[in-house]
């Protein structure tokens, strides 16, 4: 009986190391495939590998996004980037995030030459991305300019007082924590507000006048927040070409990059899954509740672009149900 059971043990720890070394194998043989997967899709394996041109994207609503800024500190310094392409098609966000962005570009382009591709829409602190770009290329259509600056604020008091809540507020000076939503807005505050987005404004101004072909009276000129096509930015010098990625991949060869490298796409790294992403969050609860595809764009797209926005804004707002072609 007991050289039975030490069978049967002795059968049970050869099935375990079976199994173990079959899972083993499997592991391998999945690592091996995608990593042949990245070398022949031009991933990222091969983005730090291969000679390329690398290309980015800057879309939505501007940020101070850590992720992107990292990304493009590592285009900087990879041997193998030999010119870098920044689409943008975005509305516009934070002047702050805009900064951090324009200054990452900046540095980049200290290194490699970089060139700025407009797909539908590059406003406001879109714009100011892509003028860090030693060269533009747009669309005949794109929407380009709405160089500006604002600060919006939210007030409720009427609303407050129409249910009866009231709000006390103890504070060392007139102006501290204001202008609030909890009262109207005074004379002193906006002054304060808008002597804010003046300076604000005037660095943007600066900013533009620097890196276009354009004197200030001529920016501030076209800086009355007024948005053009593609035809009429490159009439008005805050675009140098009208076309797509191939215009811009042409543009890259005369500064020396060899126009048969390929274009691969330095892609957004997900990390901390839906649990870390305040959107998914809202997208998952928008779906319990029944709203369709649309319903849910629309909550994602307003949670996206106010709720999660604070500080001065560089923004361009369509109004609603406006459309755009590209």
């Amino acid at each position: 009986m007991a050289n039975r059971a030490d069978e049967i043990v002795d059968r049970r720890r050869l099935r375990r190391k079976l199994t173990f070394w079959r899972v083993a194998a499997i592991l391998i043989a999945a690592t091996a495939i995608v990593v042949a997967a990245l070398r022949l899709n031009g991933g990222v394996y091969s983005a730090t590998q291969r000679d390329h041109i690398a290309q980015i994207r800057v879309e939505g609503t501007v940020t101070e996004d850590e992720e992107l800024l990292e990304r493009i500190a590592e285009l900087a310094g990879n041997k193998a980037v030999k010119g870098v392409i920044v689409t943008v098609d975005s509305p516009g966000g934070t002047t702050a995030g805009g900064e951090a962005i324009f200054d990452a570009i900046r540095k980049l382009a200290e290194k490699k030459p970089v060139v700025a591709q407009v797909g539908t829409l590059a406003a406001s602190a879109g714009y100011m991305v892509a003028s860090a770009a030693d060269h533009i290329v747009a669309r005949k259509t794109s929407i380009i300019g709405s160089i500006g600056v604002l600060v919006q604020i939210p007030n409720v008091h009427v609303l407050l007082e129409k249910i009866g809540v009231e709000v006390d507020t103890i504070k060392s000076a007139p102006l501290k924590a204001e202008p609030s939503p909890f009262n109207a807005t005074t004379e002193d505050e906006r002054q304060m507000m808008r002597a804010l987005v003046l300076d604000s404004f005037d660095w943007f101004v600066g900013l533009v006048t620097e890196r276009r072909p354009l004197d200030e009276a001529q920016v501030r000129a076209l800086a009355d927040g007024s948005v053009f096509t593609g035809r009429q930015a490159l009439g008005n010098k805050l675009v140098d070409e009208l076309g797509g990625k191939d215009q811009a991949v042409a543009w890259l060869e005369t500064k020396g990059v060899a126009k048969s490298l390929k274009v691969i796409e330095w892609k957004r790294a997900e990390n901390g899954g839906w649990l870390g992403n305040p959107v998914s969050w809202i997208r998952a609860v928008a779906g319990l509740l029944g709203f369709g595809g649309q319903g849910i764009g629309f909550i994602e797209g307003y949670a996206r672009d106010r709720i999660f926005l604070d500080g001065l804004l560089s923004i361009w707002q369509p109004a609603a149900g406006s459309e755009n072609t590209e």
